[in-house]
C-alpha cells in the first residue's frame, strides 16, 4: 500500500486552483486514456460491513459510498452497496433510478422479509459491484418499522442471513440517511465499522459530536462489535482559513481516526451522479477520482487483523 501516495493538502490546493475539463468536453476516448489503473486489491480476512453515516446532510455521504465501493470493485473485489437512505441517491448514481415492477428493493427486505440476495442487482459498468436499491416506498418505512418489536435489528438480521447463505462479499457499504432515525440506527447495528464523511465546516463538528454519542450508546446496548474506523474530510477547501482551521481541530481531537486522504470540492464529483456513474467511470482522470482511489487504499489499510 505504501507506493500509493495519499492525497494531501498540497494536492487538494492544486486540484482547486487548477483547470479541469468539464464533462461536456470529454469524449469517450479521452476518458479511456485517463482511466485510473486500479491494481488488484487484497481481500480482507472476512467481510467488512461499513456504515457510512452522518446525520448532517450535504456532506458527501452518498458520494463517498458510491466512489469507495466503485474503487474497491475495480480492484477485483466483490462489493455490495445497501441503499438505506430514503432519498435513494446511491441507487440512482449506480444506475437504478427506476426499478422494474418485479425488482425487490430494501423496502421489501425491511418490511416483508425478502432476502437481501433477492433484491441485489449488479452495476452494468463495474463487474462485482452489486446494489440493494432503495425505492419510493422507503419514504414511509420508519412508520412501518415502529410497529415491530425488533425495529432496530431488522437490517442486521438480513445482513447476517445473507452472509450465512453462502453469498460472499469482501465489502458491504451501507448508505444511511442524514438523520439519527430508525434507518440510521439499523445501519449502525448491522455494521461492523463506521466511516463518517465530514465537511470542513464548524457546524459539521457539532453534528459529529452527537453522532459519536449515538455510536457509543449503540456499542453498549446493541452492537458491541461496532468500531469507529475513520473520519473522511470531504468538500475541502484548504486555501481558506476556515477549511484549514476545521481540519486542524478535527485532527487534534480525533487523532488517527481522521484519514490522511482528503476529498476536495470538485466539479466532476458533482456532475457524475446526473450521469448515473461513479467518478471512477465518469471522469477517471479527475482529481476527485484520484482522491477517492487514495481513500479506498487507505480504508483497506485500516483493516483490523484478527
Amino acid at each position: 500500500m505504501s507506493k500509493h501516495r495519499l492525497a494531501d493538502a498540497e494536492m487538494v490546493e492544486q486540484a482547486i486552483s487548477g483547470q479541469e475539463s468539464l464533462s461536456s468536453g470529454v469524449v469517450t476516448g479521452q476518458r479511456e486514456a485517463n482511466r485510473q489503473t486500479v491494481e488488484k486489491l487484497p481481500a480482507p480476512q472476512a467481510t467488512r460491513v461499513i456504515a457510512v453515516a452522518n446525520q448532517k446532510g450535504g456532506v458527501g455521504k452518498t458520494t463517498t459510498v458510491v466512489n469507495l465501493a466503485a474503487a474497491i470493485a475495480l480492484g477485483g473485489l466483490r462489493v455490495l452497496v445497501i441503499d438505506a437512505d430514503q432519498q435513494g441517491n446511491a441507487s440512482s448514481t449506480l444506475g437504478f433510478r427506476n426499478l422494474s415492477d418485479d425488482q425487490a428493493s430494501l423496502y421489501e427486505v425491511m418490511t416483508e422479509g425478502v432476502p437481501l440476495r433477492e433484491a441485489m442487482v449488479e452495476n452494468q459498468k463495474i463487474p462485482g459491484l452489486w446494489v440493494v436499491p432503495a425505492s419510493m416506498d422507503m419514504a414511509g418505512i420508519e412508520l412501518e418499522l415502529n410497529a415491530r418489536t425488533n425495529l432496530q435489528q431488522v437490517l442486521s438480521e438480513a445482513v447476517n442471513a445473507l452472509l450465512s447463505s453462502g453469498e460472499y462479499f469482501d465489502y458491504i457499504f451501507i448508505d444511511s440517511p442524514p438523520s439519527l432515525g430508525i434507518m440510521t440506527v439499523n445501519s449502525l447495528v448491522a455494521a461492523h465499522e463506521v466511516l463518517v464523511p465530514l465537511q470542513a465546516e464548524y457546524l459539521a463538528l457539532e453534528g459529529l459530536t452527537q453522532l459519536t454519542k449515538t455510536i457509543d450508546m449503540l456499542v453498549i446496548r446493541l452492537n458491541p462489535k461496532l468500531r469507529f474506523t475513520a473520519i473522511l474530510p470531504t468538500m475541502v477547501t484548504t486555501n481558506t482559513l476556515l477549511g484549514k482551521g476545521v481540519l486542524e481541530e478535527v485532527r487534534a481531537y480525533y487523532g488517527d481516526i481522521v484519514m490522511k486522504t482528503i476529498i476536495p470540492r470538485n466539479v466532476a464529483l458533482a456532475e457524475a451522479p446526473s450521469h448515473e456513474e461513479s467518478i471512477l467511470t465518469y471522469e477517471p482522470g479527475s482529481k476527485g477520482a484520484k482522491c477517492y482511489l487514495d481513500a479506498a487504499y487507505e480504508l483497506i489499510s485500516r483493516e483490523v487483523k484478527s
